[in-house]
């Protein structure tokens, strides 16, 4: 099993805010994240954003890091 865990620089609720602001078709749903289980959450990203695991990461982690909107 590949090593799914995310580096957050802010909480998960501003980061989901963040990500639904910049992707309108994401829901809460998409978004439900629980420690451990973040293979699940980027799987499902993956698939909703058309892009591979290793490009969902790297777009939450930036996100979360970044003080203003992700682009």
């Amino acid at each position: 099993m590949e090593n799914s865990k995310l580096s957050l620089g802010s909480d998960w609720e501003e980061v989901k805010s963040k990500i639904k602001e910049t992707n309108i078709s994401i829901t809460d749903e998409d978004l439900q994240y629980e420690k451990g289980r973040e293979d699940e959450l980027l799987e499902r990203l993956s698939k909703k954003m058309k892009r591979s695991k290793e490009e969902v990461r790297a777009f939450i982690e930036s996100v979360s890091v970044n003080k203003g909107l992700a682009g």
